[in-house]
C-alpha cells in the first residue's frame, strides 16, 4: 500500500533489510529471512525483534523508498550499500507479498521515473515524489471506501467549490490525483468531473493553475503517448492541447471521461436523436455509478442489439448446457426488463436470447456438488435452459418472477394447438426431442386471429412476401441471366436445395426460434447465404422483430389505417422515392409492390415522426418487401432503424456519420499503405456513405446485396465494418495507383457491380445505382460468398473476435468519433452563420470568430446551471443555422456589459435592455448572432451619425410591430452603406426621452480622460436642444398631442431622476443618477434627430468621442477571460437570496 512519506534511519537497518532493486531515485527492499528459503534463522530472529520494537502490528516484509542523488538531505545507495552522507531516507510504499510491491514499483517506473528528469533542483523533485506518493494513498483509499464512506468525497466537493466558484448547480461527478503537462514539465494536481466541465488545480511550488474546459468545447479525446509518458488522456479543444497522467487507474478514468463528454454532447448538441436515460435526465443527479451503469447498459443493448428502453437489471457469471456440445459453458447473464440473455466467456462459443415473453416458468434446482445453485428456464417451444454457478440465486429467481409475471400481464399469450403445417418452411417443423414445434409457434393465437381479422378489415396488406409472388406469376425471363453459363439456374436451385438441408439438420440441433443457441457454425451458414425460402423468417428471428410482431397484434394494421390518405411534406417525399426503389425488379414494375411500400414507409413515418421518412429507407424496405410480409416487413424496418443502425435515418444522419468516421480509423489501422495514399480519406467516406445507408443494396446486384442483409441481419453492423474494408483489401493495388478521386470512385463502383451471387435461384438484379456498368471490356467477376468469406477472415482485425471485445471496442470508438462528428456540425454551423454575417459588417473575421464562441457560450452557460424557460428554448439543430443559437435579454445583457465600448456604470443594465428591445424584431424576446453582431459594428466602425442614430433608437418608444421591423431594417441597411433616401422619418423624442438620452451620454462619458471637457460639451449641447424644443413648442400646434393621452404617458412614466426602458416597460427601479438633468416640461415638448446631431456636430470634443476608433480586441480578451466569473457571480448573488429566506 501507498503510505504517506515517513523518515526512515538507514544506520542502523541496513542488518535488517536487503536491497531487491534499485534506481536513481528508488530503492525496493526485502526484510530479512523473507523470500528466500535459506534464512530461516535470520528470518525468526527479525521476527522476534519485530515483535519487541512494534507490539501494535507486523512490519510488512517489502517496502519501496525515496532517495535523490545529490541532495542534500538524501544520499545515494547502491547494491545494497550506504556509500556517504546522511542516513535518512523516505518510506513512500509497503507491501505483504512481492507481487503486491511490484505492482508500485511498476507503477512508479511507468509514472514518475521520466517524469523526474525534467527537474533540475533535487529538493523539488523529493517534494514532487513525497506529494504523489501521498496522494496516491489517498486516492487507493478513496477507491476502495468512497461508497461505504463518502467522508473524503465530501471533502473533495468542499474544496472543488471553493477553488472554482460555480454555482451550486455544478455537480461534482468524481475526481482524480495526476498531472497536467505544460511543455515538458508536469504540474501534478487534482482533475476534478463534472456534469459540464473537467477542471484541474495544481497548487505546486508556489505556482497555482486553474484549468476549467466545458465538454462542449471539447474536439477530441484520446488516449495517447509522448516522450516522457507511455500513456496518457489529451484533450483537444478549438486551440489547445493538455495532456493529463500518472492516474493510478487510466482505464478508469478514461471510460469516466468518454462517458461524461457523450452524454454531455448528446444533451446539448444532439438533442433531436438522443433520449436520455431516466438515471440522466436531471443532470445534477448523474454519479459516477450512473454513468458506469450506462457505459454497461450500452454495451449490453450493442451487443444483443435490443431496444433501447431496455434497462439492465443484473450481469451475474454463471455457466449455461449447451447440449451440442455436452458441457457446460461459461459466461454471464444479463438480465433486463423483457429479456434474460447469455453471452460466453470465449469469443464466438455462444450466444443465447431469451425474450421473458417466450419463457413459460423459471425454476430452482436441487443445489449439489455438480450443479451447483442451478436454475431452469423454459421457454413455450419445450425447450429448457439450464444455468448453474449463480451468486445470491434467490433474489435473482424473485426479481425475474417478477418481471416474467408482469410481461404476461401485459402481453398475454395462448399456444397454437392448430397443427397446421408451415409447407413452405419444412425447416421449422421437426420432430427433433429439443425442438418439436414450428415457426409458427412462436406467434401466438392471438396474434394470427388478429392477423386474420386485420386481412378482412384491411384486405391491401400482402399477406406474403413479394418474391413468393414473383416466382409463383413465372416473373423470370427467358434473358434474365443472359450471359451466365447453360444450366445455371438450375444450378443454383440445386445448391438451394442443399442449403435448405444444412440448415435444416442445424436448427434442429441448435433451435428453431429466437431463443436459439448462436454460434460460429451458424455465423458460416449466414455467410454462405440464407436460403430464399428462409430468408425473411430468419431476419425475424436474427433481430428479435418476431418479438415485437406478437407482441404488438392488429399494430401495424391501426397504423396503416391511420396514416393513409394523409398528405404532408413527409408523404410527399415518400411519392417521389416509391418509382426509384429497385425499379428493375418486377416486383415494384408494378402497384402491387409500389402499394406496399407506400403503406410500410407511411406508417413508420406516422409511428416515429421523428425520423419520419428519410432517403434510403426505400431501398432497404423494397429489399424486406421481398422476403418478409408486409406487416413483417414493417416491424423489420423498426428493428434496423431503431436498434441496429441508431440515429441513421434523422435530419442530420449522425449515426451514419460516426461509423463512417469509425471505418476511416480502421481503414488507418489495416489498411496502412492506402490510408497513406489516399491521405485525404473523405473521398472514400463520400463513397462509403450509401455502403452504410442501405448495406449495400444500392452498389451491389440485388442478389449478391441480400447475402450483406444476411450478416447484417445476424452480426450487425460488424459485418459492413468487415466487407467494407474487405472490398478495399481486394482494390487496394489500384486504388494506390488511381491518380484522383474520380478515378478511386471507378475502381471501387466498377468492382461493386460486378460481384456475382453463383448460388442463386432467381434472376440477376442489377445495380440501380452503379456508376459504370456498361463495360467495354469484360471485368473480373467476384463471388459474393468468397469475398463474405474474406470479410470474416481475411481481414486480421479485432472485428474477427466476435465477442464482447470487439462489440465493447466498436461502441468505445462510436462514443470517441461522436464528438468529433458533432464538433464538425457544429463546426459547420459556425461557417455558415459567419459567411453570411462577414460581408454585413465591418468586424475582422477573427473578431467575429471569437464574438460568435461568446455568443454560443453564453447560450450554454444558461443550459447548464439554469432551468430551461419558455423563452429560451434548448438548442435545436433541425432548425436554419443562424436560429440554432439564440439568447435572451438577461444574456444579452451579461454581453452586453462584456464587450460593448459603450459601458456606462449603474446605466450599463439600462442600456442594454434598451438594445434588446430595438434588436428584437420579431417580439420573441430572443435575438440571433447576427442582430447582435450588427448592433456591436455600429458601437465600434460606425460614423458619428450612425452612432447617434441608434442611441436615438434607443430612446424612442416602439411603435406597433410593423413600424418596429421597418426601423431594424433601416439600421441593417445603414449598416450595408446601402442607404434608402425616401427612408420614413424616425418620429420625434419627448422631453422625457431627451432626459434619459441626456442621461445615458453622461454615463457613457464617466473615466474618460476628457471627462471634465465632454460634460460641458454636454451641458451646452443640453442648454441649446431645450431652447429648440420650447421653441417647437410654442410654435407647435395645441392639438398635436390629445390631452388625454398625455396624462396616460405622464401616469405611466416614472419621474425624471428614476431611469427606465420605456413607460411600457416594467423595469422596477434603476440607481440614480447623481447628475443633474432638466425637469420635464409640460405640453408637447419634442426633438428631432437632426437637431441633436447637428448640436452635438458644434462640440469638437463629442465629435473627438464619437469618432475615436475604438479597439475590440481588448474587450474580447477580457470577455473570455471575465465571462464565467460573471455568470458564476450572478448565479451566487440570486441563490443567497434564498438561503436567507431558508434560514428564517
Amino acid at each position: 500500500m501507498w503510505l504517506k512519506p515517513e523518515e526512515v534511519l538507514l544506520k542502523n537497518a541496513l542488518k535488517l533489510w536487503v536491497t531487491q532493486k534499485s534506481s536513481c531515485y528508488f530503492i525496493l527492499q526485502r526484510r530479512r529471512g523473507h523470500g528466500e528459503g535459506g534464512g530461516r534463522l535470520t528470518g525468526r530472529l527479525v521476527g522476534a525483534l519485530d515483535a519487541v520494537l512494534d507490539s501494535n502490528a507486523r512490519v510488512a516484509p517489502f517496502r519501496i523508498l525515496l532517495q535523490v542523488p545529490g541532495s542534500q538531505v538524501y544520499s545515494p545507495i547502491a547494491c545494497g550499500e550506504l556509500l556517504s552522507g546522511s542516513d535518512v531516507y523516505w518510506a513512500i510504499a509497503t507491501g505483504a507479498t512481492l507481487e503486491e510491491i511490484n505492482q508500485h514499483w511498476d507503477w512508479l517506473e511507468q509514472n514518475l521515473l521520466h517524469t523526474l528528469s525534467v527537474f533540475d533542483n533535487k529538493d523539488d523533485i523529493a517534494s514532487f515524489v513525497k506529494g504523489k506518493a501521498l496522494i496516491a494513498e489517498e486516492t487507493s483509499s478513496r477507491l476502495a471506501e468512497q461508497e461505504e464512506e463518502p467522508e473524503k468525497f465530501r471533502e473533495a466537493l468542499v474544496k472543488f467549490e471553493a477553488r472554482f466558484n460555480f454555482p451550486e448547480a455544478e455537480k461534482l461527478v468524481t475526481y482524480y490525483s495526476c498531472c497536467c503537462w505544460k511543455g515538458r514539465v508536469p504540474r501534478q494536481g487534482w482533475l476534478y468531473l463534472s456534469i459540464n466541465h473537467l477542471c484541474f488545480y495544481s497548487f505546486f511550488l508556489g505556482k497555482e493553475l486553474k484549468l476549467v474546459v466545458p465538454w462542449v468545447d471539447i474536439q477530441k479525446l484520446e488516449r495517447t503517448s509522448n516522450v516522457f509518458l507511455t500513456d496518457t488522456i489529451r484533450i483537444t479543444t478549438q486551440n489547445k492541447e493538455r495532456d493529463f497522467s500518472m492516474f493510478l487507474n487510466l482505464d478508469e478514468v478514461f471510460k469516466i471521461m468518454e462517458q461524461l463528454a457523450d452524454v454531455t454532447l448528446r444533451r446539448l448538441l444532439d438533442n433531436e436523436g438522443f433520449d436520455l436515460d431516466p438515471d440522466l435526465q436531471e443532470p445534477s443527479q448523474i454519479t459516477k455509478r450512473d454513468l458506469e451503469a450506462r457505459a454497461q447498459k450500452e454495451f449490453f443493448r450493442a451487443f444483443f442489439r435490443l431496444p433501447r428502453r431496455e434497462k439492465l437489471h443484473a450481469v451475474l457469471d454463471c455457466s449455461l448446457w449447451t447440449p451440442f456440445s455436452r458441457c457446460h459453458t461459461a459466461g454471464r447473464m444479463f438480465t433486463s426488463d423483457s429479456y434474460i440473455c447469455f453471452a460466453s466467456k470465449e469469443d464466438g462459443c455462444c450466444t443465447v436470447i431469451l425474450p421473458l415473453r417466450e419463457v413459460v416458468s423459471i425454476e430452482k434446482m436441487e443445489d449439489t456438488s455438480l450443479l451447483p445453485n442451478p436454475i431452469i428456464v423454459s421457454i413455450r417451444s419445450k425447450v429448457a435452459f439450464q444455468f448453474i454457478e449463480l451468486k445470491d440465486r434467490e433474489t435473482l429467481v424473485e426479481s425475474l418472477l417478477v418481471r416474467l409475471k408482469q410481461v404476461h400481464a401485459d402481453h398475454p399469450a395462448h399456444y397454437d394447438t392448430s397443427g397446421d403445417e408451415d409447407v413452405t418452411s419444412p425447416v421449422f417443423y421437426s420432430t427433433s426431442m429439443c425442438s418439436d414445434h414450428k415457426f409458427r409457434d412462436l406467434e401466438m393465437v392471438s396474434s394470427q386471429n388478429s392477423e386474420e381479422s386485420e386481412t378482412q378489415k384491411s384486405p391491401q396488406l400482402r399477406p406474403e412476401a413479394l418474391i413468393a409472388v414473383f416466382q409463383q406469376s413465372g416473373g423470370q425471363s427467358p434473358d434474365s441471366r443472359m450471359g451466365e453459363p447453360e444450366g445455371s439456374v438450375v444450378y443454383g436451385r440445386s445448391r438451394e436445395q442443399i442449403k435448405i438441408s444444412l440448415w435444416n439438420d442445424h436448427l434442429v440441433e441448435y433451435g428453431r426460434t429466437v431463443c436459439m443457441f448462436r454460434t460460429e457454425k451458424i455465423r458460416k451458414l449466414v455467410a454462405m447465404g440464407i436460403p430464399e425460402s428462409l430468408r425473411g423468417k430468419l431476419w425475424l428471428l436474427f433481430s428479435d422483430a418476431v418479438t415485437d410482431l406478437a407482441s404488438h397484434p392488429g399494430y401495424y394494421a391501426n397504423l396503416v389505417e391511420e396514416s393513409m390518405g394523409k398528405c404532408c411534406l413527409v408523404t410527399e417525399e415518400i411519392e417521389r422515392d416509391l418509382h426509384r426503389s429497385l425499379p428493375e425488379h418486377p416486383a415494384f414494375q408494378n402497384e402491387t409492390g409500389i402499394a406496399a411500400l407506400r403503406r410500410v414507409l407511411t406508417a413508420y413515418a406516422h409511428r416515429n415522426p421523428k425520423i419520419g421518412y428519410c432517403q434510403s429507407m426505400n431501398i432497404l424496405t423494397s429489399v424486406l418487401l421481398l422476403y418478409a410480409k408486409e406487416e413483417e416487413a414493417f416491424w423489420l424496418l423498426v428493428a434496423v432503424c431503431e436498434r441496429m443502425l441508431p440515429d441513421y435515418f434523422n435530419h442530420r444522419v449522425i449515426g451514419a456519420q460516426v461509423d463512417q468516421s469509425v471505418f476511416e480509423e480502421l481503414i488507418k489501422e489495416h489498411l496502412p499503405e492506402l490510408a497513406e495514399h489516399m491521405s485525404d480519406l473523405s473521398a472514400l467516406a463520400s463513397i462509403s456513405l450509401s455502403w452504410f445507408l442501405t448495406l449495400f443494396l444500392s452498389i451491389m446486384p440485388l442478389e449478391s446485396a441480400v447475402n450483406v442483409v444476411d450478416c447484417f441481419f445476424y452480426d450487425g453492423i460488424k459485418a459492413i465494418f468487415q466487407l467494407g474494408l474487405a472490398v478495399l483489401e481486394a482494390n487496394a493495388e489500384d486504388l494506390c495507383s488511381s491518380k484522383d478521386d474520380g478515378q478511386a470512385l471507378m475502381v471501387l463502383s466498377r468492382f461493386l457491380d460486378h460481384i456475382k451471387n453463383e448460388d442463386s435461384p432467381g434472376p440477376r438484379v442489377g445495380s440501380h445505382h452503379a456508376f459504370f456498368s456498361d463495360d467495354q471490356e469484360p471485368y473480373p467477376v467476384t463471388d459474393i460468398a468468397d469475398l463474405l468469406r474474406d470479410s470474416y477472415e481475411g481481414i486480421p482485425c479485432y472485428l474477427q473476435k466476435f465477442g464482447d471485445q470487439s462489440v465493447e471496442q466498436i461502441e468505445h470508438m462510436r462514443c470517441k468519433h461522436r464528438i468529433r462528428v458533432l464538433q464538425g456540425h457544429e463546426e459547420t454551423t459556425k461557417q455558415n452563420v459567419l459567411r453570411v454575417v462577414i460581408p454585413e459588417v465591418s468586424i475582422l473575421p477573427e473578431d467575429l470568430e471569437e464574438l460568435y464562441d461568446l455568443f454560443k457560450r453564453e447560450h450554454m452557460m444558461s443550459c447548464y446551471w439554469e432551468q430551461p424557460r419558455p423563452v429560451t428554448p434548448r438548442h435545436d439543430p433541425s432548425r436554419p443555422y443562424a436560429e440554432q443559437y439564440r439568447i435572451d435579454a438577461r444574456q444579452f445583457a451579461h454581453l452586453f456589459q462584456l464587450v460593448s465600448p459603450w459601458t456606462c456604470g449603474a446605466h450599463t443594465e439600462i442600456l442594454a435592455e434598451r438594445t434588446f428591445r430595438l434588436l428584437d424584431d420579431n417580439m420573441d424576446h430572443l435575438i440571433e448572432f447576427k442582430a447582435f453582431v450588427s448592433c456591436l459594428d455600429i458601437m465600434y466602425n460606425g460614423e458619428m451619425n450612425e452612432k447617434i442614430k441608434l442611441l436615438y433608437r434607443l430612446h424612442i418608444p416602439p411603435g406597433d410591430a410593423f413600424d418596429y421591423q421597418k426601423q431594424l431594417k433601416q439600421m441593417i441597411k445603414d449598416l450595408a452603406k446601402e442607404k434608402d433616401k425616401t427612408e420614413k422619418e424616425l418620429p420625434k423624442m419627448s422631453q422625457r426621452e431627451f432626459i434619459q438620452f441626456c442621461k445615458t451620454l453622461y454615463s457613457m462619458f464617466h473615466e474618460d480622460p476628457e471627462e471634465n471637457d465632454l460634460y460641458q460639451a454636454i451641458a451646452t449641447v443640453t442648454t441649446l436642444l431645450l431652447q429648440i424644443g420650447e421653441v417647437g413648442q410654442s410654435s407647435s400646434s395645441s392639438g398635436s398631442c390629445s390631452q388625454e393621452g398625455g396624462e396616460e404617458l405622464q401616469a405611466s412614466a416614472p419621474s425624471p431622476e428614476q431611469d427606465s426602458v420605456f413607460a411600457d416597460t416594467n423595469t422596477g427601479k434603476m440607481p440614480q443618477d447623481s447628475q443633474a438633468f432638466p425637469q420635464e416640461a409640460k405640453g408637447d415638448w419634442t426633438v428631432s434627430l437632426e437637431h441633436i446631431l447637428a448640436s452635438l456636430l458644434t462640440e469638437q470634443s463629442l465629435v473627438n468621442f464619437f469618432e475615436k476608433p475604438l479597439d475590440i480586441k481588448s474587450k474580447l480578451e477580457n470577455a473570455k477571460i471575465n465571462q464565467y466569473s460573471l455568470k458564476t457571480s450572478e448565479m451566487n448573488h440570486q441563490s443567497q437570496p434564498e438561503l436567507k429566506l431558508n434560514s428564517l
